[in-house]
């Protein structure tokens, strides 16, 4: 479409999922009316999938709030100021602070912060200005095990090693289906279109899941693993390495210790002691291994659905024990550490501080904080439990854990009443933000700037990418980082400041910090000076600056914006040395409380379930519970049905698109059957991210097709006892015809 006075085009990085691809949109009137792929963009070059190209309908969703919301007198949500809702938050939050202290405030951090330069850049320094220790976040329910695995392999919870798709011969994949979701920890536009290519250049691809999904019918191998058994596999594939002298550590030899050691620990796990309760032909584990040790080279890749299970640390910690048994660590064509532009300046190869468990503990049920934050699951009982350090206030950001944590009922009703104070930072009414007293609502996507912290970090090749806002503020909106700034000076005591203070103080700490740095580009020169040359129209870009310029390629914002399709930096390069921060300066291949966990897996050599378990879902046209009120996400084969096999189905007397009881430990739900031999026998699947069916919110598209919430089966007592991440997938189910309910006072699991 020809560029008129009245439509025009702007580039944008698209939020809506970890591939960051980049999207060229058409504006019309100051409405976003297309989205197509950024054919130049240096990182996804035109790639686009549903979610980015429904970009404008989200943007324009009829029901996103446009003005503040506070709880008046009569208990109804109504309309107000921005001063108002500010004035709510200082007057009711700070006396619960200097009464009872600031871990009588907990603050829940939600996925979509990852996706927005708001949510990088301002929940560390309310964090810090709070200091309470009640911190929960999605990460207990997604990807915890494996920044606690990376912690004690590494010594930093953010080294997480990336499969080198674009160069690799052979990728082991476990619980992962990128062709629905397209990737995660692993920031790859194009996923498909990389596994197609790793095929064409001659390698292989084995997929190790449940279920028979898009990605593992692309796959030279599908491994239908029993759910929850992927440590035990992952386990006897080093048990076989070690066995048949398979082992070759290459240029990582000089850089681990314990090498003899998880030869020990793993000699319990032969092909054999695991087939049954993997439900893998011992012969074909013992291919598996080879094929990853003949490989010229090779990549072990794990994701939610080999997190989210019983013994999620220690299959992410074996993900990159087989990377480093095989010498696949850190060389290309492995896995490798990426170098994101805002990573600070590598340091010279030497010890660190290592990483820690457990520093502090849960109030009510005492369990360990794991990289400073508490289980999701326990949220709800850090609430409801009278006593010294209860939380009375929550600040929510970007989060609706009434959906995504474990029992959503005993959450909902601990934040309808068990709650002085509840503010929310979030777009919509939802389940969760519909109990806050005052709701803060971002602008759309398009009126917002957008870089890439956190993805960045994880990308499968070094760029740097920075889009302004496409459109202008609507009058009476305010930016996402001004309400993140003004929510910091309310909470802390500057209520009324002015919010460039909150970007300008931390800019002012960093550069004192680097300055007095050795190993700082900037060692030894004046911050302030340093500061005055800082380019930027607002404080979030002049930190973006900055971050660049500390950063290891030296770049600027005026780079970025010179060039608008992206600076591609390279491909990832090994760089071990720079993001080895143990005490010994190694790869320490046993930590301790991995070893001191181990005799658990053992215990389950000899578990064989032989009821049913349940595993999760994802859709190409959905991301947790976030999108299911645009139209053109909502409906196809995005439906939140329960997929049983066939077999299954004939047993059960179950019938296609007939509603079933499903019941666990901690609750039933009736759902439509979908009869399908894409998951296999003894399992069935419901995805994540449903059940709008509570009253209250303002979410019309998700409510018309509500769901079941799949998370209200489970009681919050199943948790990965390394990272407290709650067991989403692979627990027991027992399942009926709806005409035929199972008895709510037997659940299968307790």
């Amino acid at each position: 479409m020809p560029e008129t006075d009245a439509t025009r085009t702007a580039l944008r990085i698209c939020p809506l999922c970890e591939a960051t691809c980049g999207l060229t949109l058409t504006i019309e009137g100051g409405r976003v009316t297309g989205a197509r792929g950024d054919q130049d963009d240096v990182f996804s070059q035109g790639f686009l999938c549903p979610k980015g190209a429904s970009f404008g309908e989200l943007d324009a969703d009829p029901d996103r709030l446009r003005t503040p919301l506070v709880r008046a007198a009569s208990g109804e949500l109504r309309e107000a100021t921005w001063e108002e809702a500010f004035d709510t938050v200082a007057a009711r939050i700070r006396p619960l602070i200097e009464e009872h202290g600031p871990n009588a405030v907990g603050i829940v951090l939600g996925n979509p912060n990852v996706h927005t330069m708001a949510g990088g850049l301002y929940p560390p320094v309310l964090l810090s200005s709070l200091r309470t220790r009640n911190l929960f976040t999605a990460s207990t329910l997604d990807q915890m095990p494996k920044h606690v695995s990376s912690g004690l392999l590494f010594g930093s919870a953010t080294a997480i090693p990336v499969p080198d798709l674009d160069r690799t011969d052979h990728l082991l994949m476990l619980g992962a289906n990128p062709l629905e979701s397209n990737g995660s920890l692993c920031t790859a536009p194009d996923f498909p279109g990389k596994l197609k290519a790793l095929r064409r250049r001659g390698g292989s691809l084995t997929v190790v899941d449940p279920r028979r999904t898009r990605t593992a019918r692309l796959a030279d191998r599908h491994v239908s693993i029993r759910p929850g058994a992927d440590a035990l596999l992952l386990a006897a594939l080093a048990h076989v390495l070690f066995e048949e002298g398979l082992t070759n550590l290459g240029d990582l030899a000089g850089r681990v210790e314990g090498v003899d050691e998880v030869r020990a620990a793993v000699r319990d796990f032969a092909p054999e002691a695991v087939a049954a309760a993997c439900d893998v032909d011992p012969a074909e584990i013992r291919a598996i291994a080879r094929e990853l040790a003949a490989a010229p080279t090779a990549a072990v890749y794990g994701r939610i659905g080999s997190c989210t299970v019983e013994h999620g640390t220690l299959a992410s910690w074996l993900v990159d024990v087989l990377n480093i048994l095989t010498g696949n660590l850190d060389r290309p064509g492995g896995a490798l550490f990426p170098l994101a532009a805002t990573d600070r300046a590598p340091r010279p190869d030497g010890p660190g501080k290592g990483f820690v468990l457990g520093r502090w503990s849960s109030r009510v049920s005492g369990h360990p904080e794991a990289k400073g934050e508490f289980p999701m699951s326990a949220l709800a009982e850090e609430i409801e439990t009278p006593g010294s350090g209860r939380i009375r206030a929550l600040i929510a950001i970007a989060a609706n854990p009434v959906l995504s944590a474990p029992d959503g009922d005993r959450l909902d009703r601990a934040l309808s009443g068990g709650l002085d104070f509840m503010v929310s930072v979030d777009p919509y009414l939802n389940e969760t933000s519909r109990h806050a007293d005052v709701v803060l609502p971002p602008p759309p996507p398009s009126r917002s700037a957008h870089f890439d912290f956190a993805f960045n970090a994880f990308a499968v090749r070094n760029q740097a990418r920075y889009t302004p806002a496409a459109i202008p503020l609507d009058p009476g909106a305010m930016d996402e980082c001004e309400i993140h700034a003004r929510l910091i000076l309310a909470v802390g005591g500057m209520h009324g400041t002015d919010p460039a203070t909150v970007d300008e103080t931390v800019i002012e700490a960093s550069l004192v910090k680097a300055v007095a740095d050795p190993h700082s580009p900037v060692h030894g020169q004046d911050p302030k000076q340093l500061a005055a040359r800082l380019a930027g129209a607002t404080g979030p870009e002049r930190r973006l600056d900055m971050m660049l310029r500390l950063g290891p390629y030296g770049l600027t914002l005026g780079d970025l914006l010179d060039r608008p399709h992206g600076v591609d930096l390279g491909s990832l390069r090994p760089r071990l040395g720079q993001v080895l921060r143990t005490r010994s300066g190694r790869i320490e291949l046993l930590p301790g409380p991995v070893a001191a966990d181990l005799p658990r897996l053992r215990r389950a050599l000899g578990e064989r379930g032989g009821g049913l378990v349940l595993v999760g879902r994802r859709h190409l046209r959905s991301n947790n519970s976030w999108l299911h009120n645009v139209p053109a996400l909502n409906g196809g084969s995005n439906r939140c049905t329960l997929q049983v096999h066939p077999d299954d189905a004939a047993r059960l007397g179950l019938d296609d698109g007939v509603a079933a009881v499903i019941e666990a430990g901690g609750g039933r739900l009736e759902v439509p059957v979908e009869v399908t031999d894409s998951v296999r026998t003894g399992v069935v699947s419901l995805p994540h991210g449903w059940g709008h069916d509570r009253p209250g919110t303002r979410m019309t598209v998700a409510a018309a097709r509500p769901g079941v919430n799949v998370n209200q089966l489970l009681d919050g007592s199943l948790l990965d006892p390394l990272s407290g991440t709650a067991v989403l997938n692979g627990f027991a189910v027992d399942v009926a015809p709806a005409a035929l309910p199972l008895s709510v006072d037997e659940p299968s699991v307790r």
